[in-house]
């Protein structure tokens, strides 16, 4: 595993392949309080590239995120969209989502954390326990960089084993109209109705 940092934006001429993993880490949970401190990218080959934003809005990192040709690879990407959309201006599509995945897929548990996933169908246990630090620190430790880029190291081999699942179910369509309107689901959580179902009854 290679752990590469750049701050404020990606450099020059990096290749990051046709489909990307992607990953965020903020200062909370709210988009609209909380600062967007590093976005996790990796290609699948092992490398996560990390960059740590201090300010402005990184257009060589926005390039790759909105590059409608390139497939976006998140776990809850519900929550990273909304982040990447309000700070950065980004309409990360097309896209997939893990979570979303193993939800329609793995029925038979409610456990769809990246963890659980990870130990379930590639037999890797994650360490979380940086899960909760300062992501705002002027230099992030060693252990955050590592646990930043274990978020992204292993979606694209999840990917490979959700996705013969989703098949063998016939629920790969549901799967692609669950991503194709999470941006929407995004927008509404920005808009005010993070937790209101605008599709209910009453």
């Amino acid at each position: 595993m290679s752990v590469t940092l750049h701050v404020d934006d990606l450099p020059d001429g990096l290749e990051l392949g046709s489909v990307v993993a992607v990953d965020t880490e903020t200062m909370g949970l709210l988009p609209h309080r909380d600062r967007l401190c590093v976005i996790q990218l990796s290609a699948g080959d092992g490398n996560a590239h990390l960059v740590q934003l201090t300010g402005g809005k990184a257009p060589r990192l926005g390039a790759v995120l909105a590059d409608p040709a390139r497939l976006k690879l998140f776990h809850f990407a519900r929550f990273d969209l909304a982040v990447l959309r309000h700070h950065l201006g980004i309409d990360a599509r097309p896209l997939y989502c893990t979570k979303i995945a193993s939800r329609l897929v793995r029925t038979y548990t409610d456990r769809h954390g990246l963890k659980d996933l990870c130990r379930e169908l590639l037999g890797i246990d994650l360490s979380k326990a940086e899960q909760s630090s300062d992501w705002g620190a002027p230099a992030l430790s060693e252990a955050q960089q590592r646990y930043a880029a274990q978020d992204v190291l292993h979606l694209h081999a999840l990917k490979e084993r959700l996705d013969p699942m989703l098949e063998r179910e016939g629920r790969a369509a549901l799967a692609a109209a669950c991503f194709d309107f999470l941006p929407t689901r995004a927008a509404l959580d920005l808009a005010g109705w993070a937790d209101i179902d605008v599709f209910a009854h009453s």
